[in-house]
């Protein structure tokens, strides 16, 4: 590890936290239903969706009918998504002549961009029509991100609200979220991205001539408008099946800074918003402290693997003072790769700019060890933010058993509804990834999926299911996962982290809504200091010890001891 590579890192994170304020601020405006300095502009266009759809903005709904409305809309994108995917080839914008997708992948494909996840078991720039690309992945892209902020929202307002019986309303959060927040964002990041070098054009493909004098066809398209939103909005779902490796996708450290800036700001300026919203700041720096603190964690646990090298490239005559630069690429180098690693799984992003299957077996764990945790830090856009919110629900119900009182969180007191719905939010995971695990790693269909045996390959099968719960898409890359079984349950477990998550995470929001707001008593559990950050660090670190350890000691924790033996499968 260098002073250099530590330096990127902050500076990163500096000009993250720097934007995130004032964003945060924005953004608390915008569910506030207050004016913002876009207001004049867009405003009218906002009246305009309302008018042609029916919707009354001002009509809240309780959270059982916020939850229906959100889960009537996402699965008319899912239909609307899969007959794309299926029928591209008779669609327009196809200068490729790419066929429609096989039923399985369309599903796998359909299900994975509607849940944020984005995991792509095709090659995008030779599987996928331009209208593919813009009409349906690209316009999933936008809205499964603000389907996790309106969510998120209306988890904050149950705890903001006292004594009320709605959490707001479903289209309008949604409206806004992507008008007002994403869609700036991406038209700013997108054209910088344009400068930097990625390609922003209908035309599928131009042919060069190579330094050899041979010709080249280079696929191109519509990249920077779909790259901007699959950062901001934490898809991680490339144009290109390297994805951020590929040169168009990130073509130099400084679009590769870019890109981890876009994956973080609006997940952080969430948090911020969160405070604005709930009427107390202090409470947004507790839940950012432990974001940062872990992630930071992991990034140096990552970034020292890494760059200790292997003692098998060692012995083959590599200089061990590079590390380990196996799937990495040189423009990048080590610090920025294993940032990227652990920012793109800390969130649930998926994007990546090194191949994580290459790491080593340390420095492999670390991105799938973020993803079993939740994928919290600090989380996809709306569902990093919810998600440490029921955390922090546990957590306080953890300190309120060691004292002896009713817990509170934010004024609300935690009873046993909302701790049942908090257990059974938080099981999905483990159930999802160690079940389909499981039968993957007996049943001979999915074995001959895997690239490798031994740990690494019970690793990718622990990868490819944490992936696909935990709503991420990145991948280990030895498993061919373009096939019935794994197409079919990847796009289950995508869906059961996603929906079978939300649900009691909305039940939990109808009922705190109901309850009414207590004022701070000398016998109350402070939640904005130091003792808070550390319990709640702690039950995120116990939940998931408690519930992967063993499994990671069959996999990555066996191939490291392996690795320092000399051996190899």
């Amino acid at each position: 590890m260098t002073l250099v590579g530590w330096l990127q890192i902050i500076l990163i994170l500096a000009a993250v936290v720097a934007f995130a304020v004032p964003l945060g601020a924005y953004m608390g405006r915008v569910f506030a239903g207050e004016r913002t300095i876009l207001s004049p502009v867009l405003d009218p266009v906002e009246r305009g969706f309302y008018r042609a759809s029916g919707i009354d903005p001002a009509r809240e709904q309780g959270w059982l009918a916020y939850t229906l409305a959100m889960l009537a809309f996402n699965a008319a994108g899912f239909a609307l998504l899969y007959a794309i995917l299926r029928a591209q080839g008779v669609l327009p914008l196809n200068p490729q002549g790419f066929s429609g997708l096989s039923p399985h992948l369309a599903f796998n494909t359909a299900v994975s961009f509607v849940t944020n996840t984005n995991w792509q078991s095709y090659g995008g720039e030779t599987t996928m029509s331009l209208f593919s690309q813009m009409a349906g992945l690209t316009v999933q892209n936008f809205l499964s991100a603000a389907t996790g902020i309106a969510l998120a929202v209306a988890l904050v307002r149950a705890f903001a609200r006292s004594g009320a019986q709605t959490v707001g309303n479903f289209f309008t959060d949604m409206t806004r979220a992507t008008l007002y927040v994403l869609l700036p964002l991406a038209i700013v990041t997108g054209l910088a991205q344009v400068a930097m070098g990625t390609p922003q054009t209908l035309n599928a493909s131009a042919t060069v001539e190579t330094l050899e004098g041979q010709p080249q066809t280079l696929a191109l398209g519509p990249v920077a408008s779909q790259i901007a939103i699959k950062q901001l909005g934490t898809n991680g779902g490339g144009f290109y099946n390297a994805n951020a490796t590929h040169p168009y996708e990130n073509p130099s450290p400084l679009s590769n800074a870019l890109t981890i800036w876009q994956m973080l700001v609006v997940s952080v300026a969430l948090v911020f918003a969160f405070g604005r919203l709930v009427g107390d700041r202090r409470q947004a720096v507790a839940i950012l402290s432990v974001m940062g603190l872990l992630l930071l964690s992991a990034t140096t646990v990552c970034y020292w693997a890494e760059a200790a090298g292997t003692p098998v490239l060692s012995a083959a005559g590599i200089d061990p003072a590079g590390g380990n630069m196996e799937g990495k690429e040189v423009r990048f180098g080590l610090a920025a790769s294993a940032f990227f690693a652990s920012v793109t799984t800390g969130l649930s992003d998926g994007a990546v700019n090194a191949m994580h299957g290459s790491f080593t077996p340390i420095g492999g764990m670390v991105p799938m060890v973020l993803i079993m945790l939740g994928e919290i830090l600090p989380g996809g856009v709306g569902s990093g933010l919810y998600g440490i919110l029921v955390i922090a629900i546990i957590s306080v119900f953890v300190a309120g058993l060691m004292v002896g009182r009713t817990p509170e969180y934010l004024g609300k007191k935690i009873e046993a509804k909302e701790m049942k719905m908090a257990v059974l939010a938080i099981l999905i995971l483990p159930a999802a990834i160690l079940g389909f695990s499981a039968v993957s790693a007996v049943l001979p269909v999915a074995l001959s999926g895997l690239g490798n045996a031994g740990p690494h390959g019970l690793s990718e099968i622990y990868y490819a299911y944490a992936s696909a719960a935990g709503n991420n898409g990145s991948a280990f890359g030895g498993l061919s996962a373009n096939a019935p079984w794994w197409n079919t349950t990847l796009g289950l477990a995508m869906l059961l982290g996603r929906f079978a998550y939300i649900v009691p995470m909305m039940a939990i929001a109808g009922s705190l809504v109901a309850k009414t707001r207590l004022a701070p008593s000398a016998g109350t559990f402070p939640t904005h200091g130091p003792l808070f950050v550390g319990l709640l660090a702690g039950i995120i670190l116990i939940l998931g010890g408690l519930q992967f350890f063993p499994a990671l000691a069959l996999g990555p924790i066996a191939e490291q001891v392996q690795m320092l033996a000399g051996r190899t499968f």
